[in-house]
């Protein structure tokens, strides 16, 4: 049967099995085939010769205006939910306008970064942030040399860990093989862990490198007060660290290599001006196809290429010699993805336009003087990282990244470790906006360019609105327009800027274009824990400063690798795997595009049955990994 000749009962059917209640589809119903529906967003003029009727004379005039009209007499009468129904129509098109207004708004800020990022990249030299800062290589190479040796500045060396059974050993060692003058150097670990277990083998490590003459500080609280943030506060209050000029922070899943400070340092000493220089994340080698990844000996290339992209696009790790877990899964590729756009476009832009970017927490050398200027370390929000960035950035000091010194560290390769990361940093970058907005209103000390950077680009575009225009656009908006008449949503708007993002975040990641599909609905699946964060941050409600560490995976992958695809799993891992919100919320669109399939003309079906699929299958827990010890 054609489309446009389906019979009423045929509608009336098909809403009967959405609304269980008979009284309300009836009455649904009858608003939808009866009522006049809402004028569409955008009115076409047709072209053509208009349709000329004949003048009226002044007898029929009157006879028209004193007798009811055919439509008015046979106009139904009004249900009690028709005026609910074109309420919600109407809040639906509000809805529509406030998201391609937010959508457009992204897209303005997206391709300004863009353009900015790549004239750092590829620009004029003079134009160049490394180039507009002196950088000279310290005397001596940062040997054994005494004399050279007095020259070079104390630095400290913090490590914060809180149970890091799977990783305290590679960021420990890699702290303590760094190159500089072993009396000008102090590696501090900040133990918070609450296993006694791994708090003495964290010491055992510790005074295993102290016995190799490394000048290493093992320090532990009575009370996890400020989480890392009061780890971080509680090392610089000893006296030693109280005579270090620069502050080097690693989380404990980051490896530096044995130059970083050597590439780092010079920045901060030849530029007073600089507080920070931020290095980007890495995670993983240089991965050649044409060589086996597998351990097991020599393989058929063909079946390693073939095992090697059945095992990438499923759940299950790697097997093969990676210092980091890029190539885990199929997450862990994603969440890449992402982070390689946050360094290569908005930390260069940020570096490039302002001198000021989000300090990520790691990787990074600060000037302790502009720590203490500042405030030092503060515990008040769960983004303690961004919270002395913003704070040292009004004090008028400038920050530099550079994106050619590269730190390895490890990616949340399970959901549910991955989805508390989100939440910490989404609640709690929204919840410093709250706290700060007016501070940074009134400051004086910084142009006010830099402060409507901050509050409108830094903070308001991509902190809150970022989150939540793309769940409520793309998983609620969308979906909801395709079964409620009269809303229409322009071309533009629902596809020429998801494509324009896509393009831009395509062009910084070009080896990845074909996830991106997958990149796309796994960050819209995403948007609905990130929206919840950015609103509990922004209304600081029960759980805005709830810190949960990541959890680790470390070199357990490498030595569980003989464990068969199929393991046997317990009945209440079952039950923990899977997460009913993602559940609820693919019901919901099967049942939008089906109903646009069968009865609406939108064509959105093809998009929300996608989207549905990509919420059914992290609904039950097929994305990530769990780790090996579990």
């Amino acid at each position: 049967m054609p489309h446009s000749i389906r019979s009423s009962s045929q509608i009336s059917s098909f809403q009967n099995v959405l609304i269980p209640l008979p009284g309300v589809a009836s009455a649904f119903a009858t608003v939808i085939r009866s009522y006049p529906r809402p004028p569409p967003l955008f009115k076409t003029q047709r072209k053509g010769p208009a349709k000329h009727a004949l003048a009226p004379t002044p007898h029929s005039r009157s006879t028209l205006a004193s007798a009811p009209s055919k439509a008015h007499a046979r106009a139904p009468p009004m249900s009690a939910w028709t005026v609910p129904a074109l309420a919600a129509a109407w809040a639906l098109r509000a809805a529509v306008w406030a998201c391609l207004v937010s959508s457009a708004m992204l897209v303005a800020e997206a391709a300004c970064m863009s353009v900015a990022s790549l004239v750092a990249v590829v620009g004029p030299p003079r134009l160049r942030p490394r180039r507009k800062y002196r950088w000279e290589p310290m005397p001596g190479g940062g040997g054994g040399d005494v004399e050279a040796a007095a020259d070079f500045p104390m630095v400290l060396v913090q490590i914060p860990m809180f149970n890091e059974r799977e990783v305290y050993k590679l960021s420990i060692g890699a702290a303590c093989a760094l190159t500089w003058p072993p009396d000008r150097i102090i590696i501090q670990v900040l133990d918070d862990s609450t296993d006694p277990i791994i708090k003495e083998l964290v010491e055992l490590e510790c005074q295993d490198w102290a016995s190799k003459k490394i000048n290493i500080k093992y320090e532990i609280r009575n009370n996890r007060k400020g989480y890392k943030a009061g780890a971080l506060k509680k090392g610089m209050e000893h006296i030693y660290a109280q005579q270090c000029e620069f502050v080097a922070v690693f989380d404990a899943d980051f490896q530096p290599e044995s130059d970083f400070l050597l590439k780092t340092i010079p920045f901060l000493v030849h530029n007073p001006k600089i507080a920070l220089v931020q290095a980007r994340w890495e995670f993983a080698d240089a991965l050649n196809l044409f060589h086996p990844v597998c351990d097991h000996g020599k393989i058929d290339k063909v079946r390693d290429f073939v095992h090697y992209g059945y095992r990438m696009f499923l759940t299950w790790p790697l097997p093969g010699n990676f210092a980091v877990n890029y190539n885990v899964c199929l997450m862990t590729r994603i969440q890449k993805m992402s982070l390689d756009y946050h360094f290569k476009v908005e930390q260069e832009s940020g570096s490039f336009m302002y001198a000021f970017f989000g300090f990520n927490g790691t990787a990074g050398v600060w000037r302790a003087s502009a720590i203490n200027e500042s405030g030092g370390w503060k515990d008040r929000t769960t983004v303690e990282d961004m919270d002395l960035a913003v704070r040292v950035g009004l004090k008028g000091w400038e920050f530099l990244y550079v994106g050619d010194i590269r730190v390895k560290s490890e990616l949340p390769s399970t959901f549910k470790a991955y989805r508390h990361q989100q939440h910490r940093w989404t609640c709690g970058a929204a919840n410093l906006f709250r706290k700060m907005a007016w501070e940074i209103i009134i400051n004086k000390e910084v142009s006010i360019w830099k402060k409507h950077h901050l509050i409108y680009s830094f903070f308001f575009v991509r902190r809150v609105i970022a989150p939540l225009v793309t769940f409520l656009f793309y998983c609620v908006v969308i979906p909801l327009s395709a079964i409620v008449p009269g809303v229409k949503i322009p071309i533009w708007g629902l596809v020429y800027i998801p494509t324009a993002i896509t393009i831009m975040n395509a062009i910084r990641n070009p080896g990845s274009l074909h996830l991106m599909p997958f990149w796309i609905l796994f960050e819209n699946v995403m948007s609905m824990y990130r929206m919840r964060a950015a609103l509990t941050g922004l209304f600081e409600t029960a759980r805005v400063n709830d810190w949960i560490v990541t959890e680790k995976v470390g070199d357990l992958l490498k030595d569980d690798l003989d464990v068969p695809l199929l393991q046997p799993v317990k009945p209440t891992e079952c039950v923990e795997r899977i997460y009913f919100p993602e559940l609820v919320l693919a019901l919901y669109l099967l049942i939008c595009a089906s109903y646009d399939f069968i009865l609406g003309n939108h064509k959105y079906y093809m998009y929300i049955y996608l989207q549905a699929f990509a919420y059914v299958v992290m609904g039950f827990g097929f994305v990530g990994t769990k780790t090996p010890c579990s």
